[in-house]
């Protein structure tokens, strides 16, 4: 059973007396509850005084008024609603641990999907409960066996496996009797681009049964409507009682890359030219991720660029491959432009390649990249990216005293075997590699002008990153008769991931299409696959 943390026992009433100064306390409560609300260099208590804002009340939200304690471990089994086809009900996996929440993977799926839940969500079960109300057990969506041989696979994932014990899982809280929130009141809440982050927001407007959740500093590039009853979003001061890392206000951080710098004895230069002029704009920790990434796929080994960090805390996470495995690593928190370089700064240093990162544009005299290859190498680094966390993440979580300034080092190795994609820093496709038709979908798209979601941004971009949008512009493409078909893409939300996974089988059963265009688009979705794979 994990140590209890006195912090989490701290009753809500006596957070929120004590942001409005009226905490009665002895002095060591009131500066316990002073504690708590610290957030590294973010502070709940300055930034709503400095803003002359007021926190959403407890009563607000559908969250238990004591945060629920995370019993759970890593690879624990589970039963879980599948969240891309809620009438299903998966075995699940714990691959994942911060505050209250789980990081879960669905057993027969991969993980490119998956998705976070509370300890004390309805939709997570102990395995058996789906059986005991007479119901049955179905494969993800997505499943990569054959249907056939799932009572089989079940089977086999179940033998010897570590069941999460009935006594952990918390009863999900009550919703609230109606919408009590009001428009300018803050709040913490879920990053559903980056669910891994939760920051700070605010209500942008209140319409029926539905809030408007603005994240703070962001101009509306994450905002997104949900009930006010939903799960995703939490009360001032929840981070700090369950332990989970809240992310500071938005501020736009920009990297630029000095490319006629010195890029000493361990990065190819070749390699340094290929990479965009900057890194960003988009969070501090994504900014730092993209471009600690760039310096290890640039290494002439891999190895020799890792060997320099030390696990961190609370951050994106970078990989590399040597010595046959791939390796993973949290780096630190960060959140600010400051601190970015000097991370940057000490690394370069280590790596003898001073002078690489600046916070403001270098004049560049590199030899210029075709427009595909700046395309292919920009494309890499996008903002706002899920990332894919590995088995590794139950290490990375857990609380670590060193402070950002030792978190580089020339030893400290974090290894994990398990293959998983970069986060931030995405494969790209080879021109060559796409079959004709599909190919001049593709550049058909790359025509059309220049809007984020045109596909301009598809060329050399790994079709599991497409948006639904893409997904529908690349169907209308591959084949004229398709058209009629788009808007079902769009209705059941798939996207480029989802895209990958469809089936005929999957496509007539649930999206309601005759055998003939299911198998045409199965034709369409199997070439993309060989040019992507």
């Amino acid at each position: 059973m994990q140590k209890s943390d006195p912090r989490k026992v701290i009753d809500w009433n006596d957070v929120r007396k004590h942001k409005y100064g009226h905490l009665s306390e002895s002095a060591s409560q009131y500066q316990e509850a002073t504690d708590i609300l610290e957030l590294g260099h973010f502070t709940w208590d300055k930034y709503l005084k400095e803003t002359c804002s007021v926190p959403a009340p407890v009563h607000c939200f559908k969250q238990s008024c004591t945060p629920p304690s995370n019993e759970f471990k890593i690879s624990m089994k589970l039963e879980a609603q599948d969240p891309r086809n809620t009438t299903s009900t998966c075995i699940a996996t714990v691959v994942g641990l911060t505050g209250a929440r789980l990081r879960l993977r669905l057993d027969g799926s991969d993980n490119k999907n998956d998705f976070w839940r509370l300890v004390d969500s309805a939709e997570i079960q102990p395995v058996g409960n789906c059986e005991k109300n007479g119901g049955m057990l179905q494969p993800p969506l997505g499943f990569r066996l054959n249907a056939s041989s799932w009572p089989m696979f079940l089977l086999k994932t179940l033998n010897g496996a570590e069941m999460a014990p009935i006594r952990i899982f918390h009863k999900e809280p009550p919703s609230p009797s109606h919408n009590f929130f009001k428009m300018g009141m803050k709040l913490e809440a879920v990053d559903r681009k980056n669910p891994h982050f939760i920051c700070p927001a605010t209500i942008g407007e209140v319409r029926g049964s539905e809030v408007l959740v603005t994240f703070d500093g962001w101009r509306g590039a994450f905002d997104y409507w949900c009930r006010f009853d939903s799960r995703d979003i939490f009360p001032v001061g929840w981070c700090s009682l369950t332990g989970d890392n809240l992310q500071p206000p938005g501020t736009k951080v920009c990297i630029y890359l000095n490319k006629n710098g010195s890029t000493g004895p361990h990065l190819d230069k070749k390699k340094v030219q290929q990479l965009p002029d900057h890194f960003g704009p988009a969070r501090a920790s994504v900014v730092l991720q993209q471009a600690v990434q760039a310096c290890i796929d640039c290494a002439y080994h891999q190895k020799t660029v890792f060997s320099f960090l030390k696990q961190g805390h609370g951050g994106a996470v970078i990989s590399a491959v040597f010595d046959r495995e791939q390796h993973t690593l949290n780096l630190p928190a960060v959140n600010s432009i400051t601190y970015v370089l000097r991370f940057l700064e000490k690394l370069c240093h280590n790596l003898r390649s001073d002078n690489l990162f600046g916070n403001q544009p270098f004049t560049q005299t590199h030899l210029s990249l075709t427009t595909t290859e700046y395309s292919h190498s920009h494309d890499r680094y996008l903002p706002g990216e899920t990332f894919a966390l590995g088995n590794s993440l139950a290490r990375s979580l857990e609380p670590h005293s060193d402070s950002m300034d030792s978190t580089l080092n020339r030893t400290n190795l974090v290894s994990t075997s398990q293959n998983l994609r970069n986060p931030g820093y995405r494969p790209l496709l080879p021109s060559c590699g796409l079959p004709l038709s599909t190919a001049s979908a593709v550049r058909r798209l790359c025509s059309r002008g220049s809007d984020r979601r045109d596909a301009s941004r598809l060329s050399g971009r790994d079709p599991s990153s497409w948006t639904v949008e893409d997904v529908m512009q690349f169907v209308r493409e591959a084949d004229p008769q398709f058209g009629p078909h788009a808007d079902l893409f769009r209705k059941h939300e798939i996207d480029g991931k989802a895209l990958l996974l469809l089936r005929s089988d999957t496509m007539m059963k649930y999206m309601g299409l005759k055998l003939g265009p299911a198998l045409k688009l199965c034709y369409h979705i199997d070439r993309l696959k060989q040019g992507k794979f």
